[in-house]
């Protein structure tokens, strides 16, 4: 029997392990920016001298942006895709092949967070869209068989949903 892909749960678990280590590096940069904000090399020396502000604006960034990734890495663990029947449309935690207008098939994952993540699972490229984007807008509450048709600002691409795992 032909292998059709990666198993979505598996998908699921290697976003939450990827999320998880960019959490923790993004972690670790912040506070080595916020060390280098309050050290004692980081100081004014004079008034135009602007070393403390630009570092407490990075640490200030990145602590940002830890949160909010911090929040996305809790949300994805409490995420539990419903079970999948056979006709239902697609939805958060589904996987989805959809060709483009010239044949090329693409393996997605619908997910809560973590749009744009590219991700290698079982052998097979799966990318990462929330239904915010233009495309995982457009696959949602979709059929495999239908034709979605996305405007990008390179312009409108039609797409086929070729199958919803």
């Amino acid at each position: 029997m032909k292998r059709r892909g990666p198993d979505r749960h598996a998908v699921l678990a290697a976003l939450r392990a990827r999320l998880g280590e960019t959490l923790a590096r993004l972690a670790a940069a912040q506070a080595s920016a916020q060390a280098g904000a309050v050290h004692a090399e980081a100081k004014q020396e004079h008034a135009k001298d602007m070393r403390s502000t630009e570092a407490s604006y990075l640490s200030r960034g990145l602590a940002e942006r830890v949160e909010t990734l911090a929040d996305a890495v809790q949300l994805l663990a409490a995420f539990a895709p419903a079970p999948r029947a056979a006709d239902a449309p697609v939805g958060l935690g589904d996987l989805v092949v959809v060709a483009d207008d010239s044949g090329d098939e693409a393996l997605y994952f619908l997910a809560p967070v973590g749009g744009g993540e590219k991700l290698d699972v079982d052998g097979a490229t799966v990318l990462v869209l929330t239904p915010r984007s233009p495309l995982g807008a457009a696959l949602l509450d979709r059929h495999s068989g239908d034709e979605v048709t996305i405007d990008l600002p390179g312009g409108r691409r039609t797409a086929e949903i070729v199958r919803v795992a």
